[in-house]
């Protein structure tokens, strides 16, 4: 790939290639804009088929981690890690120990965290070499398992996008049907059960689907079936690319929040639920609640500061309905504007202050 025009096409800062020839280490760090802040995402361990595939990994995940932070409100700009290697066997201390003394190197221009591939504990062995890492054990200060704080987010968010469809944000009586019953889902249900909503659920894990039935006294169905229950809002809690051309004519939900990533399978896909008149909840803002309070960490982890500026997840899909509004889109391309409006501010910030400090200096 022809990288520096790539770079130069959307925005990037910086592309960092680490090499530990010891400990195997083969990682790329890429800082895509710190306009709002140091760059904040984590470090993903996987197999790629390539170098240039992982390269484009990381490039593509740091410039959505710079639009989800920005659209959250959080002071942070995007960056994100890929280690090529296998998560299973090819871990060890000495390789992120050197990762860590990397990170320590950019002087705190990029903050790291865990994402696939790795774990609370490798971000411990990160912590032994720079300050600049989150996602660390609860011993030193960490959040702990974000999965509860980004299902209140997405409850919250949820809880916004109901008031756009259904003129209220009360979800009792709501049918709501939540496909995938992982961590952050089963939390999300305990949230919606206890405010009285009625709950279909389906997973490939008969074992956490019988558990939110007898808990929350949900209705299972078979995971090709949950597209096309009758229900008021379709939560998709799993894998991505669940909006598409096969879903979208099954759909009967009037409105699509929930925290996986990646929903829609494709732009043209967010058109037409727009067209259909679904309201949408794009995926990086409402499902922001783990980044949040992961970034919390950074102050010195405060839990009741950290859900608070969760519970913000409300107003910011309220502002992406709005604009979604104010300028004709579909809320998909309405939270990039978000994200790009408030990015664009402080540069323009930035620039008024650099030109009035000029002119003092040419006034002596």
């Amino acid at each position: 790939m022809e990288l520096f025009k790539y770079m130069e096409q959307y925005d990037y800062e910086q592309v960092v290639f680490c090499q530990d020839k010891q400990s195997g280490l083969k990682a790329i760090i890429a800082i895509h804009d710190t306009t709002l802040g140091p760059a904040l995402g984590g470090t993903r361990m996987w197999t790629y088929e390539s170098e240039e595939a992982a390269v484009e990994d990381a490039l593509r995940l740091s410039r959505g981690m710079t639009y989800k932070n920005a659209a959250a409100g959080l002071n942070l700009g995007g960056g994100k890690t890929v280690i090529i290697g296998d998560p299973r066997k090819d871990k060890n201390e000495e390789m992120f120990r050197a990762f860590g003394r990397y990170i320590q190197g950019l002087n705190g221009r990029y903050i790291t965290a865990e994402d696939v591939g790795t774990t609370v504990e490798d971000m411990d062995i990160i912590h032994e070499e720079t300050k600049f890492v989150t996602g660390i054990s609860p011993a030193f200060g960490s959040s702990g398992n974000p999965s509860p704080v980004t299902a209140f987010g997405v409850y919250r968010g949820m809880k916004a996008a109901a008031k756009e469809a259904f003129g209220s944000d009360s979800l009792e009586g709501k049918v709501i049907a939540v496909q995938g019953i992982g961590n952050v889902a089963f939390n999300l249900c305990r949230y919606l059960h206890e405010e009285g909503a009625q709950l279909i659920v389906t997973d490939i894990n008969k074992e956490a689907v019988q558990r939110a039935v007898e808990e929350f006294g949900a209705k299972a169905v078979d995971p090709n079936e949950i597209y096309s229950v009758d229900c008021d809002i379709y939560a998709p809690c799993a894998l991505g690319a669940t909006i598409n051309d096969d879903t979208i004519p099954q759909l009967k939900a009037r409105v699509i929040a929930g925290a996986a990533n990646n929903q829609l399978k494709e732009t043209r896909h967010g058109d037409t639920i727009h067209e259909m008149g679904i309201v949408y909840a794009p995926d990086y803002v409402i499902n922001a609640g783990g980044v949040i309070n992961v970034a919390d960490e950074l102050y010195g982890y405060n839990r009741d500061r950290a859900l608070k500026k969760v519970e913000s997840i409300y107003s910011n899909i309220e502002s992406v309905l709005e604009i979604a509004k104010r300028d004709s889109i579909p809320t998909y391309k309405a939270a990039d504007r978000l994200a790009e409006e408030r990015i664009e501010r402080m540069r323009n910030s930035r620039s008024q202050f650099l030109q009035n400090g000029q002119h003092i200096l040419n006034r002596r």
